[in-house]
């Protein structure tokens, strides 16, 4: 694996040092796993897309009842 050296400022050092899940885990494992959990947070085109959609829903007063939603559902609120 080729390495690098990167600068990072102390505090970010121990912030680092805190979310290792063992203590031999390496930097590189610790950033790694932080830039993946980012990925899986972030929002597709299509997420955002339906997310503005059903906005403009509600704004249009477009909006159900929990009581319709439960009988689309078949679902029982009792």
């Amino acid at each position: 694996m080729q390495k690098t050296t990167i600068q990072i400022n102390k505090s970010t050092l121990e912030k680092l040092k805190q979310l290792k899940k063992y203590e031999r885990e390496s930097y590189d494992e610790v950033i790694t796993t932080l830039a993946e959990e980012a990925e899986e947070e972030t929002l597709t085109k299509e997420e955002i897309e339906d997310l503005q959609e059903a906005l403009e829903q509600v704004k249009r007063g477009e909006l159900f009842s929990i009581e319709e939603v439960a009988k689309e559902l078949n679902i029982s609120l009792n």
